[in-house]
């Protein structure tokens, strides 16, 4: 890898935890300086702007979240237990943040209002893949007669999406991790009450 790459990582990597904290409004270029001691100058050759910048630090942390998403995953076959993994996956993003802050698509959706459409359709983007993983996990459950034939799938995907997200919201507002672990708890029983066809 070149020295410029070497560079350009270094910057993503040191700006995702400012932009993730701060947000796009709230993260200066003084901050995002201070925290890769380059100058303007040095920052700007790698990236033609700011929302440039941003974006791109969005994609390295989504990046991130989506391997411990994978690692969640890993060895999980069985629907029901795919489920209980994720919410296992997002009580982590509390507990063990891959980047400071919480979860990122959760704070770009929060500031990306109409006036930085292009912040705002990543967030989309992002949500929409993390809405299609879970609508898989459910469709390949009833398939495999792993979850009930007469779920509405598209309801259980809001109900689990919302209410970690509103979970997550609450833990980082609050800085208590009681908000996640008590909705993963509630979801988990469920879950379990509500979904299986056969046990996992």
């Amino acid at each position: 890898m070149s020295k410029g790459n070497d560079t350009r990582k270094m910057i993503l990597a040191r700006a995702a935890p400012i932009f993730n904290q701060q947000g796009f409004v709230g993260s200066s270029l003084a901050d995002l300086m201070r925290a890769t001691g380059l100058e303007k100058g040095g920052i700007y050759n790698h990236f033609t702007n700011k929302e440039q910048l941003a974006l791109e630090t969005f994609d390295y942390t989504l990046a991130l979240i989506q391997e411990r998403w994978r690692q969640t995953f890993k060895e999980k076959r069985h629907a029901i237990d795919r489920l209980l993994a994720m919410l296992d996956y997002f009580q982590g993003i509390i507990d063990d943040p891959p980047v400071p802050g919480g979860c990122p698509i959760l704070n770009l959706s929060v500031e990306a209002d109409d006036t930085n459409p292009a912040l705002r359709t990543r967030a989309q983007e992002a949500m929409n893949e993390l809405q299609d993983t879970l609508r898989r996990i459910l469709v390949r459950g009833i398939e495999r007669e792993e979850i009930r034939s007469d779920v509405d799938i598209e309801n259980w995907v809001i109900l689990l999406l919302s209410t970690m997200e509103g979970a997550i919201m609450l833990s980082q507002l609050y800085q208590e991790s009681r908000y996640v672990h008590s909705t993963a708890d509630s979801l988990r029983k469920l879950i379990l009450s509500s979904l299986p066809l056969t046990t996992p």
